[in-house]
Formats: structure tokens, C-alpha cells, sequence
């Protein structure tokens, strides 16, 4: 697993979202993008950090940037996720984790002494020009969205 770093051009993605509607990221050309790879939909730890990214979501709009969650999950899963937890956000499947390949957040994992693949829970803010300008990839779910806006309000 190499994930991207700071100063590296955000690969093109295309996937669909929790609506079954395409979304890409050159969508958002000229304004900020966070996209948060996460591993699976309606889990405790996946959970928490939705909910503090909806939570934020008013102070990240301010702030210019738009939230985008990654998961290998279905459009259908992802249309429950955001259902059951009303989050005011896009979700995107990655099925064949295409995308998280490509970000360098796929890779082998450890858990309960199994291994396997998996996402590994990174997050890289993308900037207007599509440069991916901060990655954070330390930070416990409940935090996330915090480490997040205390990078943006540190860097205004």
C-alpha cells in the first residue's frame, strides 16, 4: 500500500452514488474536495466518522469544501447508510476498489488474526486545482472531521 502524497495530482475517478446518480470528481473543478475512503457502511467505526463529517458539514461548506466518502459498498447499501443516518453528503461505490487502488489506501489488513484486503481508513484533501494538498491518515473516527477543519482553519 503506497498512499498518495501531498503535492500529487488526484487520480480521475467516476463512480456512482448512494442515488445510483454518476459522480466525478472533475465535477468539482475549482473547489475544494474531501475525499474520505472509508470501509464499510452501517459499521460502528464508519459510522462515527459520518456522522462527524454530516455534523461539520455546514463549517466545511463555509470553508469551500465539498465531502466525498469512498467505500467498496453498493449504491443501495450506501442509499441505506445515508438513510438510516441522515447524512447530507455523497457516497460512492467502489466496488472493485478501483479508486482506492488507485489512491493507495487498498492493502492488506490484519484483524482478529485474519488477513486480508481492505481499505485502509485515509482521507486526502483535494484542492481547486485537483492537487491533492493534505492527506490525513492519523486520527480516531470521532476526530476526524476536527483534524479535518483545524487543518482548513489553520490554513485559510
Amino acid at each position: 500500500m503506497n498512499p498518495l502524497k501531498i503535492g500529487e495530482i488526484a487520480p480521475y475517478f467516476c463512480l456512482h452514488n448512494q442515488q445510483d446518480q454518476t459522480i466525478s470528481l472533475t465535477d468539482f473543478q475549482g473547489k475544494k474536495v474531501l475525499v474520505y475512503f472509508y470501509p464499510k457502511a452501517l459499521t460502528p467505526g464508519c459510522t462515527t466518522q459520518a456522522c462527524g463529517l454530516r455534523d461539520a458539514k455546514t463549517e466545511l461548506d463555509k470553508l469551500g469544501v465539498t465531502i466525498l466518502g469512498i467505500s467498496p459498498d453498493s449504491p443501495k447499501k450506501l442509499a441505506q447508510f445515508v438513510a438510516k443516518k441522515g447524512l447530507n453528503f455523497d457516497l460512492l461505490s467502489d466496488p472493485d476498489h478501483q479508486v482506492a487502488e488507485q489512491f493507495g489506501v487498498w492493502g492488506e489488513k490484519k484483524f482478529l488474526g485474519k488477513t486480508y484486503n481492505g481499505i485502509h481508513r485515509i482521507s486526502f484533501l483535494i484542492n481547486e486545482q485537483g492537487v491533492i494538498e493534505q492527506v490525513f491518515d492519523k486520527f480516531k473516527t470521532s476526530e476526524h472531521h476536527q483534524v479535518v477543519l483545524n487543518y482548513l482553519l489553520a490554513n485559510q
